[in-house]
């Protein structure tokens, strides 16, 4: 199977602002509240379509079904494609929230998988923080009078972030991404997400937003506590950010060149800043700041040639990967 480029799938939320299009070149109309650009997407009708060459027009689900060996390789039998790659700008705090495991997800919907997921930071403004777990000694009686006090942000680890740090969020991990933040999403093909506490904010409509508190607590790890950034590995060539169950996470930074290994896997390129010329087979061609590219499984040598600056994210299933879509 050739590479394969898809169409983004562009979410406009009041937390969202404009640097999808201005950092990240995405075709982003006069509005300012561009939240989320779904660069992979196989969930339910958000489908990722995609965008040029023999498969243009095909959506991610349509290829899962007629060409699963040749995408999956070595993790062929999968019925949905197990990762969902977003960017997100937010211009302002998120809700805190909580997500599912793959058991309780189903248990709240048989049709959602659980949510894993992992952020890289791309750009964020000074004093801009992150909100990942709760703080030492916070258990659901802690949070619970929290919660009736309005007093949620005490119970919460929070941190500034700068571009390059990463954070893995496991699923039941209580966390919020704050203001001024662009960043990466790799995350298990689901879109469960249960809110906690709003910061007492007021919708559109002039009405708090609803929350979802007990589902939250039936989904919190209150075992897990505080989180903090994950610390990189030096690994072939690129540095290893994120191994868990369900994906990886390597990065390289240009300049130079590197050859992508032949492992019956598919991977797939983020390029968060400056090129990459990708040489796959006879194909040529050059991602962007803001390109996601999927090589799938099935597919010719490939040789990754990033310029100088340039920060470059592979991202793929480990060798057995708890995908929660077999």
């Amino acid at each position: 199977m050739p590479p394969l480029h898809f169409l983004p799938l562009l979410k406009r939320i009041r937390w969202g602002g404009r640097r999808l299009g201005t950092v990240l070149g995405k075709p982003i109309g006069p509005e300012t509240d561009y939240a989320e650009s779904w660069e992979i997407a196989d969930h339910g009708a958000d489908q990722s379509l995609v965008a040029n060459g023999p498969l243009a027009g095909r959506t991610l689900q349509e290829l899962v079904e007629q060409y699963n060996s040749e995408l999956f390789g070595r993790h062929a039998g999968l019925r949905q494609f197990p990762l969902l790659i977003k960017f997100l700008d937010a211009t302002d705090r998120l809700s805190v929230q909580v997500h599912p495991d793959d058991v309780r997800a189903k248990q709240f919907d048989p049709s959602e998988n659980g949510k894993t997921e992992a952020w890289v930071i791309v750009d964020a403004q000074p004093g801009s923080r992150l909100y990942a777990g709760l703080k030492s000694g916070v258990d659901a009686r802690t949070l619970r009078n929290a919660l009736a006090e309005g007093r949620v942000e005490d119970c919460l680890h929070s941190f500034e972030v700068s571009a390059g740090d990463c954070l893995l969020i496991r699923a039941g991990t209580v966390h919020a991404i704050g203001e001024g933040i662009l960043l990466a999403e790799v995350q298990q093909q689901s879109d469960l997400t249960f809110r906690l506490y709003d910061w007492d904010r007021l919708g559109t409509d002039g009405r708090p937003r609803p929350l979802h508190i007990e589902e939250s607590f039936q989904c919190i790890d209150f075992e897990r506590g505080p989180v903090g950034r994950v610390m990189p590995r030096h690994a072939s060539g690129g540095e290893d950010l994120v191994e868990c169950e369900f994906f990886q996470i390597r990065r390289y930074r240009g300049p130079g060149a590197m050859g992508l290994p032949d492992d019956d896997r598919f991977h797939i390129l983020m390029n968060l800043s400056g090129q990459t010329a990708v040489a796959c087979g006879d194909d040529r061609q050059r991602l962007r700041t803001g390109d996601t590219l999927l090589l799938p499984a099935a597919r010719e040598t490939v040789t990754l040639h990033p310029d100088e600056g340039t920060v470059l994210l592979d991202i793929f299933l480990p060798d057995r990967a708890s995908a929660g879509t077999e």
